[in-house]
């Protein structure tokens, strides 16, 4: 087989930002990474920190209906999401473009979220579901532009830069919250706004090549119906591809649930007030920031597999001090240990995402990048469906007998699967010749030549021949 050594970023490319990409323009990667700003906005607000409040409050469900009614809601609208997310993949590589996509699912995510909080609680409920269904399936399309904004040389610094700029977001949505004094009732509100304003520049600046493929047709909606089946047997045929999913399932169980929950967890079980918990998350996002831009350092350094390994290492530490802190709600040394477990949690948060899309992109030939995304969301939409399930059973029924117990069994549940997924990666290997972003093109001719992913042959003499289609959203 032959070796095809990974190009850098070409010689005479213009420096900045503007030599990350093949665009050559410094707005495209920054229009792209703002949309990181923007769904970082509704991830905060909305999912991690309204929701649960709203839903937990005794003028609705309460402590322990509510944090089930959340779990059943994450369930329901993720799971669906995790049932299509192949075949929306799958639909996008068809027709050769995903700013549509994006664009559909992120007006649909809009619309529902600004009228969450005027809403009775279980029309809440059924809102809520379509706006995160709707958040969770654009994530697809916009993972997979990561390929067309940057060379494969370059993905590990502009994936840390989306992810950090993408905290900023958090800041930014956090100190809007606590200087307007915003409820729960009305964060969905700021919250839908404000992805709207920040989500456009994508729309309005990035322009995907043309592809040649033809436009979608009814007949590729209906044999993207039976895509699942056929996607798991192009994945399994990929070295090392489907064990680092399903290593994903287990470590997307405990980030994905914790997320959800970490609002709940501050304020219901350690004690904190809704403004001390948004000046707390304030602090651990700034750590968040600093530390995505050291992930993607190493991910360009080590590689996307090693750097994933220690992100989840670290994870796995924070998850452990975070089930101490929850013994001892209340005390100076349980807020101490909390924070700490916090500042851990945060900087390994912005790690994961930083990681776990580049050594994807790295194992996924570029012609089945939408394909193999689908099942990447899939597998984490799927882990999140158990997750949250768990979680809130464990708390619904353990509350009331055990107290900060409860949460403690909820929190080692989640401890548990991160470790299984640590063990499940570990043996991934991302530098083998042929998986996708590992092997290209010279650096010569267009620029679009470098997100091409190469299929060596195994007969000899071993030739490197380009894909049919160039790895771009």
């Amino acid at each position: 087989m032959a070796t095809v050594a990974e190009p850098r970023v070409p010689a005479n490319s213009p420096g900045g930002l503007a030599g990350l990409t093949p665009s050559g323009r410094g707005i495209v990667p920054v229009s792209w990474a703002l949309y990181d700003f923007a769904n970082t906005i509704f991830s905060y607000a909305v999912v991690s920190v309204a929701i649960g409040l709203w839903l937990t409050d005794e003028s609705r469900f309460g402590a322990g209906p509510g944090q089930l009614a959340q779990g059943i809601a994450i369930a329901i609208s993720v799971g669906i999401n995790a049932l299509v997310s192949p075949i929306l993949g799958a639909l996008s590589d068809r027709g050769g473009r995903r700013l549509p996509f994006l664009l559909f699912f992120t007006v649909l995510c809009i619309g529902p979220t600004l009228i969450i909080g005027l809403s009775p609680a279980l029309l809440g409920v059924l809102l809520f579901i379509v706006a995160n269904f709707a958040y969770q399936a654009a994530l697809i399309y916009y993972d997979a532009t990561l390929a067309v904004v940057s060379y494969p040389a370059s993905r590990g610094r502009l994936s840390g830069i989306g992810v950090a700029i993408g905290y900023m977001g958090t800041i930014f949505v956090a100190l809007v919250l606590i200087v307007l004094g915003v409820e729960a009732n009305g964060m969905f509100i700021v919250a839908g706004l404000l992805f709207a304003i920040f989500a456009a520049p994508i729309f309005l600046v990035v322009r995907e090549p043309a592809t040649g493929a033809p436009p979608i047709t009814r007949a590729d909606v209906f044999r993207a119906l039976g895509q699942l089946r056929e996607t798991i047997e192009h994945a399994r045929a990929v070295p090392g591809l489907g064990r680092f999913l399903v290593g994903r399932f287990f470590y997307s169980d405990a980030v994905n649930t914790l997320i959800v929950v970490m609002s709940v967890i501050a304020v219901r079980a350690m004690g904190l007030t809704e403004s001390e918990f948004l000046m707390l998350s304030l602090m651990l996002t700034v750590i968040a920031i600093l530390t995505s831009f050291f992930w993607g350092w190493l991910t360009d350094r080590i590689g996307p597999k090693r750097s994933l390994l220690i992100v989840l290492a670290s994870w796995s530490v924070g998850l452990f001090m975070g089930i101490v802190a929850l013994g001892i709600p209340g005390t100076t040394p349980g807020i101490v240990i909390f924070v700490a477990a916090g500042a851990i949690l945060g900087s390994g948060l912005g790690g994961v995402q930083v990681t776990d899309r580049v050594l994807m992109i790295r194992l996924s030939p570029a012609s089945r990048l939408g394909e193999f995304f689908g099942i990447y969301g899939l597998v984490g939409k799927a882990s999140q469906v158990v997750g949250s399930l768990i979680y809130g059973l464990i708390v619904f029924f353990l509350v009331d007998p055990l107290g900060n117990g409860a949460y403690q069994i909820a929190v080692l549940s989640l401890f548990g699967t991160m470790l299984i997924g640590l063990w499940l990666v570990w043996p991934v290997r991302d530098d083998l010749p042929g998986v996708g972003g590992a092997t290209a093109l010279p650096v010569t001719g267009s620029p679009l030549a470098l997100a091409s992913d190469v299929v060596p042959t195994v007969a000899a003499p071993p030739v490197a021949a380009p894909s049919d289609q160039a790895e771009s959203p």
